[in-house]
């Protein structure tokens, strides 16, 4: 079953403004799916088949020339070469040709699409599954919603989530980060993503880490930017308007999604989450996502950064709007208590600039507009 994005309409936009379009995103969030739905009229070729790569390797110039009005070329980093042959094309036909080319590989799309296609290429972000997208399935319990994640598979296939993430995770450590790495010690690796998953809307201190798993200070930072790659994990920035000493400069992590995560911290049943020490960070990590990925949808990155100072001060999430900013709280009770308001009704001191916006996003059912509103998680609607 056909999950509908909201990525579709941005899609079909850029095809009309650039003669190619990049998207990238993690592994299985439905991008081949997503993009087979959308140009169907397109030939479609999947650079993960050996067979097919080689068959262009061999003569990049002859493929291009049987696709004389652009196709589907997925996994496009698996043949690094071809995007200069695709670049001579879209200068001699920009207004006639169609290219959509898919990645799971961030740094690798970067490297090789942006040196050769720059200006030619529209290069959009999908992430799993958005609240929206899924529409009335997020009336399940939020600890379903949180254990399930919102890989496409796992709705539209009804697969077990435990099941999927197993094999996810063994295909992700098989493949992308040998790909990206020498992997000298797996176990090692192993134990640096699980402590990851243990620091949810943490601030990531790469010293601490190194210390935990027993490496070096450089190894962890180059695993974190492997995660980063690949579309694991996401770093929030802090926010960094009129720096001063007092505030902090380290950023918080995030995993793409909430599903692995919980499997990674050996998550087994829903029911589990209920009881978790890290819920209410798992919770969070909804939140910052659901919010990434109505940015990415709608073609931009995302402007999000979160406030902390050395009086741990902290708003959960700030973005700026022209001169002002919208501050938001991040609460996974269903009850709410007027004390989860104490840092938004100092939010415009602390950050030195007018706040357009106060939102409190929790899990309950009580909702209000006003000078700060009350929104449950499943009707955010900032953008």
């Amino acid at each position: 079953m056909y999950i509908k994005r909201e990525m579709e309409s941005e899609c079909r936009s850029m095809l009309q403004q650039f003669p190619v379009i990049t998207i990238i995103g993690p592994r299985q969030s439905g991008k081949t799916t997503m993009v087979r739905h959308l140009f169907s009229d397109l030939p479609y070729y999947n650079f993960e088949n050996p067979d097919v790569r080689m068959l262009i390797q061999q003569d990049p110039r002859r493929f291009l020339q049987e696709i004389p009005n652009g196709a589907v070329l997925d996994e496009i980093h698996k043949v690094p070469e071809l995007p200069s042959y695709i670049q001579q094309i879209a200068d001699e036909k920009k207004n006639t040709v169609r290219f959509v080319l898919t990645g799971s590989s961030q740094l690798l799309i970067m490297q090789k699409v942006t040196q050769s296609l720059a200006g030619r290429t529209a290069i959009l972000k999908l992430l799993p599954l958005s609240l929206r997208e899924l529409g009335k399935r997020t009336s399940l319990p939020t600890d379903d919603l949180l254990f399930n994640g919102f890989y496409p598979v796992i709705w539209a296939d009804k697969t077990d989530p435990l099941r999927t993430y197993r094999s996810y995770y063994e295909t992700y450590l098989q493949r992308d980060v040998r790909q990206l790495i020498q992997l000298r010690d797996q176990h090692l690796f192993q134990k640096f993503i699980g402590i990851c998953a243990g620091r949810i809307g943490s601030l990531f201190n790469a010293t601490a880490v190194a210390g935990e798993v027993g490496v070096s200070v450089p190894t962890v930072k180059s695993w974190l930017s492997v995660l980063e790659a690949s579309f694991v994990v996401i770093l929030l920035q802090p926010w960094h308007e009129n720096v001063t000493s007092r505030l902090i400069k380290t950023p918080k992590l995030y995993f793409c999604d909430t599903g692995l995560a919980a499997y990674l911290l050996g998550i087994e049943r829903p029911e589990q989450i209920k009881r978790d020490p890290l819920r209410g960070m798992l919770f969070e990590n909804m939140v910052v996502m659901e919010l990434i990925k109505r940015r990415y949808n709608q073609g931009v990155d995302h402007p999000l950064y979160f406030y902390r100072d050395n009086h741990h001060n902290e708003i959960d999430l700030v973005m700026r709007d022209g001169t002002e900013a919208i501050c938001v709280e991040i609460k996974s009770a269903s009850t709410y208590h007027p004390d989860f308001l104490r840092i938004l009704n100092r939010a415009g001191k602390l950050i030195n600039r007018p706040v357009k916006r106060k939102l409190l996003v929790y899990d309950g059912d009580l909702e209000q507009k006003g000078e700060t509103e009350l929104v449950n998680v499943r009707n955010i609607d900032l953008f």
